[in-house]
């Protein structure tokens, strides 16, 4: 993937694409409002839920074996991935192992994170996507644009289309005469998927949450397709960030009534599937636990950065912030794009390209996105962090090991221009000739900046010269020289 503002030039000229996404993020975050307004405890349930995540991670090494213990003695079994290619190689083997060569998956941003279907694919194993709009992505062979509705930057039209061409080689085809009303196309997937369920015996899914008191895994979903994988198929495989972990009961309470208001704007879930280990009479005979790593114990050693681990993947700040609104999803190169996704992929993947390097300035730091956060992250404070490690360098966690990192080659122009300013604003004399010199020259100022400033001013003009700074303003009208040369001797 290209860095952030060249994909973000392509797709911000897609006037299709914008009008999705506006119209779909003003609907969800109008009925988001709503449904939060209804709550006079929103604040305390929203510090509650930070507070929770915060203590977690605190003592996750405690939790986690803690979790381990209980989906074991509840007849699963739990299976340790440091990176992706560890989980893949894990459900790969799985799968293999039952015979099976095709699987149902429930909607799973993990699994989209560590590339699965296509390693899955790799194997000879065919996987078959069963959320709505997860099913749109896949058969129009797409990427997800959106953590909660990874099909935003399609209309009714083009879903339309996309059924009726692509539907067929993956299954049962798109009934004659599809039209693009919603239920029928709802009907057309329905039919398509019922078959999948019924006679694929592995499924693959994620979690929202992993209660470690009992072993509980959590499924909150909208559509019935996750409580159809999670019980029909005889083996269950659960891919799960390591950071899904609560410690209690009682702290998942807080977060069924965080996660349905923020995501789907509902007081509770259409769907909430809980399983805990295996049984013999109901569900799966065989389910296993991977659980990820994959860069969470490096976010966690980062104090201000670890706060991202809180996100409970509800989408609430894509649906506020305008840079995702006229950038769309795919433009981040990330399962989890705009401002959570500014600051996770990041630290997850860590300063790799110049993607990573590039998601931190995708922002306008306008803070509407920690206003809606559920658990409070504060991604405005994340992300000017992580601009000045990308700008600065400086010493991070990789793999367990602290490590320098070096600045980045593209910032060397700022980092100089930041630190003649520094000096500039530590030297008052040398500021004020600056300034008188800057005012005596400002008629032959240029509108728009050259080299790279060129492209901050492609889109706003250079704001015009005072004829006399503030300073000699105040000399001049209130003190006079006498008082000028008092002021500059007290500074």
């Amino acid at each position: 993937m290209p860095a952030f503002p060249r994909a973000a030039a392509v797709s911000t000229r897609d006037s299709g694409l914008r009008a999705n996404l506006r119209r779909a993020t003003h609907t969800i975050r109008a009925k988001r409002a709503a449904a939060v307004a209804e709550l006079d405890d929103w604040e305390r349930l929203r510090a509650a839920g930070a507070a929770i995540k915060d203590r977690t991670l605190r003592h996750l090494d405690h939790y986690l074996v803690r979790l381990e213990e209980n989906v074991t003695r509840a007849g699963g079994t739990v299976h340790w991935a440091a990176d992706a290619a560890e989980a893949n190689r894990i459900v790969t083997e799985l799968v293999r192992a039952t015979g099976e060569r095709e699987v149902v998956k429930v909607k799973s941003m993990v699994t989209q994170e560590i590339g699965l279907n296509a390693a899955l694919s790799e194997a000879g194993i065919r996987a078959y996507e069963t959320d709505l709009a997860e099913l749109i992505v896949q058969l129009g062979d797409d990427l997800p644009s959106h953590i909660l509705v990874p099909a935003i930057h399609r209309n009714r039209g083009e879903i339309r289309d996309i059924f009726r061409d692509r539907m067929a080689q993956w299954g049962r085809p798109a009934p004659e005469g599809l039209t693009d009303r919603p239920a029928d196309l709802a009907e057309a997937a329905r039919l398509h998927l019922r078959e999948k369920f019924l006679s694929i015996n592995v499924a693959i899914s994620g979690a929202n949450f992993m209660v470690a008191e009992t072993g509980t895994l959590v499924v909150v979903e909208s559509e019935g397709n996750g409580r159809m994988c999670l019980t029909l198929p005889e083996t269950l495989i659960s891919v799960v960030g390591i950071e899904k972990t609560v410690p209690t009961w009682q702290d998942l309470e807080v977060f069924l009534q965080l996660l349905p208001r923020s995501s789907t704007a509902e007081r509770m879930n259409p769907y909430t599937s809980m399983w805990t280990g295996t049984t013999a009479e109901d569900g799966p005979r065989a389910f296993h636990l991977v659980l990820l790593d994959n860069g969470r114990t490096d976010t966690l050693a980062d104090r201000t950065g670890r706060q991202a681990l809180r996100c409970i993947r509800c989408s609430a700040c894509l649906n506020v912030c305008p840079v995702y609104e006229r950038a769309g999803g795919h433009a981040y190169g990330s399962p989890y794009p705009g401002p959570i996704g500014a600051i996770l992929t990041p630290q997850l993947r860590g300063l790799t390209s110049a993607l990573e390097e590039s998601l931190p300035f995708a922002s306008s730091l306008c803070g509407a996105c920690y206003e809606v956060c559920p658990v409070a992250i504060d991604i405005p404070e994340v992300l000017v962090h992580l601009r000045e490690r990308v700008v600065e360098g400086g010493e991070v966690t990789v793999r367990g090991t602290r490590t320098v990192i070096k600045p980045a080659k593209r910032h060397a122009a700022e980092r100089a221009l930041m630190r003649t300013a520094g000096w500039v604003l530590d030297h008052p004399a040398a500021l004020r000739h600056g300034q008188r010199l800057a005012a005596r020259t400002r008629r032959f100022h240029p509108r728009r900046l050259p080299g790279p400033g060129r492209a901050w001013t492609d889109t706003r003009e250079l704001p015009r010269m005072p004829a006399e700074s503030f300073r000699d303003w105040w000399a001049r009208t209130r003190g006079g020289p006498a008082g000028t040369r008092s002021r500059e001797q007290a500074s």
